[in-house]
């Protein structure tokens, strides 16, 4: 029944994340919100499963047109081999020249997913878009991130350089179910918590535009009647905030 235990945990932890991190999700969501009226830009960046969260929450059904996914190649887990992935997230200047290629400016929000927080390069890209005017959040493990040491030259975690912190409350390590016999954990719970916290992130942002008199560019399913035309005016309005068009 480790299955059921696993269920279990996911839940739990995404309860326990949302009840203690509620208030830096609503602030952030603010944030979010007035990011977009102001016509200002959103993205969300990961490396490997990191990077699930940034693939969540772009061009979906319910999901606000202008969130943009920062993919980068070689950190989406379509790079063969895959084990790369790990080695080029350790690289200095890859996140100054992800922060350059892709077209964030002063004044936009920044989302940055990494569960140790450790790794160079969204390190190096939370410090890059500090130092212009970006507004920065990490959603990372606290837990773990604070148990390792950083990879970045300047000694630091993502929790540590970015402007908001959402810990989704996992374990060291991610992995939360241990079962007889084995002796590594198995079933992490960063993709299931994480998933669920930014989704809240954006529900409150659309809220807060809908209470700031703002229409939110949410798309309707393309499968539904009159789908394709709303989200066609959609891209039309929010063309200059679309980029992966």
């Amino acid at each position: 029944m480790n299955g059921k235990n696993y269920i279990n945990i996911v839940t739990d932890c995404i309860q326990k994340a949302y009840n203690t991190q509620e208030e830096t999700i609503l602030t952030v969501a603010q944030l979010m919100a007035k990011t977009i009226e102001a016509k200002k830009n959103v993205f969300v960046f990961g490396c490997s499963h990191a990077g699930i969260l940034a693939e969540e929450v772009f061009y979906r059904t319910g999901g606000l047109a202008v969130i943009n996914p920062i993919f980068f190649p070689g950190f989406m887990l379509n790079t063969r081999p895959i084990t790369m992935t790990s080695d080029l997230e350790r690289i200095s200047e890859v996140g100054r020249t992800i922060l350059k290629q892709n077209h964030v400016q002063e004044g936009d929000l920044l989302i940055i997913h990494s569960v140790s927080g450790r790794n160079n390069a969204p390190v190096e890209l939370a410090i890059e878009a500090g130092k212009v005017g970006i507004n920065t959040v990490c959603i990372t493990n606290l837990e773990y991130s604070s148990q390792v040491t950083s990879r970045h030259p300047s000694g630091k975690r993502l929790f540590e350089v970015c402007d908001y912190v959402i810990d989704n409350c996992g374990v060291k390590g991610d992995a939360a179910v241990t079962l007889e016999g084995l002796p590594e954990k198995i079933g992490p719970t960063s993709t299931a918590v994480g998933t669920a916290l930014i989704n809240a992130v954006v529900i409150e942002a659309v809220e807060q535009m809908i209470a700031d008199g703002i229409v939110p560019p949410v798309f309707m399913s393309a499968n539904l009647d009159g789908g394709d035309a709303h989200n066609a005016m959609i891209f039309e309005e929010y063309k200059n905030n679309i980029f992966y068009m």
